[in-house]
C-alpha cells in the first residue's frame, strides 16, 4: 500500500531523516513515536511530498516518485501521489472565514471540480461521522478545540483518500477535548481507514496503532506491533523514552 524506502532528509546541514525505510499495508493503522526532533513528523510529510526527500522513493499503490539530491520531481508527479493522501495538523489549519460544512466542501469543489450540491452532501455526511452534522453552519471561532479537529478530519476524509495522514493530531488539545479525537480516530480505524500517525500520545497510539515504529535521531529505532514496543519494548533507548512519558503522565 504505501512504501517508503531509504528516504534522507536534509534541511542544510542538518540530516533529519538518515534512510529511513517502512512499509504500511492498506487498512493499517501505523504510530510513529519517538522524542521531538527525532524525525517522525518529517517522515510523515515526506509520505505526501509536504516534505521532499533529499533522497529515496515514496510510493503510494501504483504512484512511485524517486528523489535524488538536485533532482527536482515535476508537479504532476507530486500531485498524483499526493492525492491519494488526506492530512490532519496538529493545529487544525481550517479556514477562519468559512463554515464547518464550507471548509469540508472547498477542495472539493475548488480543486476537484465538484458541483456545489454534491460536495454539500458529502460534507454532511462526514461531519455526521465525526459527530458535528448540528455544527455545519457553525464558525471555525465558534468551536472548541476538539471540534475543530473533527471538523479537519471530515476535511482530511472528504476526496476519498487512500490514506489518513495524522501528524500530532491531539496534542494542541486538553485532554477532556483529545479524547473526542481520539474516539473520532477509532471509530475510522475499527471501519478500515488506512491511516499513519506521528504522535507522542502513547493512549492514542497504544489505543488506535496496530503497528508501531519508534523514531530517534533520524533512524528507526524499534519497530513492531503496538503491544510489543509498548509493553516488551527491546531496546534500552526505547525503554527511557517510554519511562520518560509515563512520568510525565504521573506528574500532570
Amino acid at each position: 500500500m504505501i512504501e517508503l524506502r531509504d528516504i534522507h532528509k536534509r534541511f542544510g546541514d542538518l540530516e533529519v531523516l538518515k534512510g529511513v525505510s517502512l512499509q504500511f499495508v492498506e487498512g493499517s493503522v501505523s504510530a510513529l513515536v519517538g522524542p521531538s526532533g527525532g524525525g517522525k513528523s518529517t517522515l510523515l510529510r515526506c509520505i505526501n511530498l509536504l516534505e521532499t526527500p533529499t533522497s529515496g522513493t515514496v510510493r503510494i499503490g501504483d504512484e512511485a516518485l524517486t528523489f535524488s539530491p538536485g533532482l527536482k520531481a515535476g508537479w504532476k508527479n507530486i500531485q498524483r501521489l499526493r492525492r491519494q493522501t488526506g492530512m490532519v495538523f496538529q493545529n487544525f489549519q481550517l479556514f477562519p472565514h468559512r463554515t464547518a460544512k464550507e471548509n469540508v466542501t472547498e477542495g472539493l469543489v475548488t480543486v476537484l471540480g465538484w458541483s456545489r450540491e454534491k460536495a454539500n452532501a458529502r460534507a454532511i455526511e462526514l461531519l455526521e461521522k465525526v459527530g458535528l452534522a448540528h455544527k455545519a453552519d457553525a464558525w471555525p471561532s465558534t468551536l472548541s478545540g476538539g471540534q475543530q479537529q473533527r471538523v479537519a478530519i471530515a476535511r482530511a476524509l472528504a476526496p476519498s483518500p487512500r490514506v489518513l495522514l495524522c501528524d500530532e493530531p491531539t496534542s494542541a488539545l486538553d485532554p477532556e477535548l483529545a479524547e473526542e479525537v481520539v474516539e473520532v480516530l477509532a471509530s475510522l480505524a475499527r471501519e478500515g481507514t488506512t491511516m499513519v500517525m506521528a504522535t507522542h500520545d502513547l493512549r492514542l497510539a497504544s489505543r488506535i496503532a496496530g503497528e508501531v515504529a519508534f523514531l530517534d535521531g533520524g533512524l528507526i529505532v524499534e519497530q513492531g506491533t503496538a503491544r510489543s514496543v509498548f509493553d516488551q519494548p527491546q531496546r534500552e533507548r526505547t525503554k527511557r523514552f517510554l519511562a520518560s512519558l509515563a512520568a510525565a503522565s504521573g506528574a500532570n
